[in-house]
């Protein structure tokens, strides 16, 4: 096997120069643990932006992917299948929704939302044709869709992709009197939000917040669209982080760990009189709704809940965020999250600081990744044990403390 070196090298040369990676080439994966191509191995503190929830290559979705995988994989929208159903009846019936719509990735689930969102504008409330309006918030992160990027703050998503599509409204997160504001101007069809911004940097809203958004939404009729595609399956320490205020959104949109991390499977759950507007035809995906990536979403699923990773993360991310807070380091400004949701802000004149922790951590062998210059996030997957928290603390405060030097 060649080393990390020349592996990084063949990204450089044959790859679009669309991300920045850490220095570090990964080859394999198990529980809350990678391993590079030198054989150093790592805790994950990433979880694929929490596709991996359950741990890396979790023995019973694998089992459940490669026997379904020598029997059928694809056949298209164009045929019934025999696996198709029993998950459309697995997830709605654990989620409490009429009907679920079945993508692959995760924006695809948002482009999904925002056209049922539309579509039931219509033809169920009565907004005139091309009218409809969806409420977003300033530091969102939905994809990177030439539609999604329309509503998107950041620049480095929005420059030089234009034109963008009309249709959305943007306010500030985690503010009910904007949101209240918004809700006045005619032909508002939906709120499409984030019960926690994650690529934002792990902002959590005040308590009551979208408890009081649904409550808004309800009395003008709007739908509440809620992107729980990083926040969701077990990450902040209930089946949805909309669980914690007791909120069901009008439409819901899941992704990355509803696989465990083995392929790209998203969902769009739903009640009738939203889902049905959508007709024979009209929407669809030759891979959505796949038999493979069915039979691995109800094992990812089960997974979840037999092994109580709700219970774990809420348990874990309480005493993660104690333990930072205790490390009491100059550079540290906010700690914030919920359940294994969670994120520091560093506080340097280095505008490099956070990058540089970064690698720090990967040399005591722990990996993360900033997000906008300045925050980290710290999200394992959901297996993880205090002790391994326990020792994860003692290297994030010696990265800190090298930091320092």
């Amino acid at each position: 096997m060649q080393n990390s070196e020349y592996y990084i090298s063949l990204e450089d040369k044959y790859g679009a120069h669309n991300y920045h990676p850490l220095p570090v080439v990964l080859t394999r994966g198990q529980g809350v643990h990678l391993w590079d191509v030198e054989g150093k191995r790592y805790y994950d503190f990433l979880s694929g932006y929490s596709a991996v929830n359950q741990g890396h290559c979790h023995p019973k979705i694998v089992d459940a992917f490669v026997g379904q995988s020598h029997q059928l994989t694809l056949t298209s929208r164009a045929f019934y299948n025999d696996k198709l159903g029993e998950f459309e009846k697995y997830i709605t019936e654990l989620l409490g929704y009429d009907k679920v719509l079945p993508m692959n990735t995760g924006v695809e689930a948002v482009e999904t939302g925002i056209k049922l969102c539309r579509k039931w504008a219509y033809e169920v409330k009565g907004i005139p044709e091309n009218e409809a309006v969806i409420i977003v918030c300033d530091h969102n992160f939905h994809g990177r869709t030439s539609t999604v990027i329309s509503f998107s703050s950041d620049p480095d998503s929005k420059t030089n992709f234009g034109p963008f599509m009309r249709g959305f409204l943007t306010i500030p997160y985690n503010n009910p009197d904007a949101l209240s504001e918004a809700l006045k101007h005619k032909y508002i069809a939906g709120f499409l939000v984030e019960p926690i911004q994650g690529e934002a940097g792990v902002i959590v809203p005040d308590e009551g917040y979208l408890s009081t958004a649904k409550k808004m939404c309800e009395e003008n009729r709007v739908l509440f669209i809620a992107d729980e595609i990083q926040t969701g399956l077990c990450r902040t320490g209930k089946m949805l982080c909309c669980d914690h205020e007791c909120v069901k959104p009008d439409i819901l949109l899941l992704g990355k760990a509803l696989s465990g991390g083995l392929m790209p499977v998203s969902a769009v759950l739903a009640n009738d009189e939203i889902m049905l507007t959508i007709k024979h035809g009209q929407h669809g995906s030759t891979y959505g709704g796949n038999p493979l990536a069915c039979v691995t979403a109800i094992a990812s699923l089960a997974v979840l809940a037999e092994e109580k990773m709700a219970d774990n993360a809420m348990a874990l991310g309480e005493y993660f965020r104690e333990e930072l807070v205790k490390i009491n380091s100059p550079f540290i400004s906010a700690v914030r999250g919920k359940g294994l949701l969670n994120a520091i802000e560093i506080k340097s004149k280095d505008a490099e600081a956070a990058w540089k922790l970064c690698i720090l951590l990967k040399e005591y062998g722990l990996l993360a990744k900033p997000t906008h210059g300045d925050k980290i996030r710290f999200a394992p997957p959901l297996c993880i044990t205090k002790e391994q928290i326990t020792e994860c603390i003692g290297i994030i405060k010696k990265s800190l403390e090298k930091l320092e030097e």
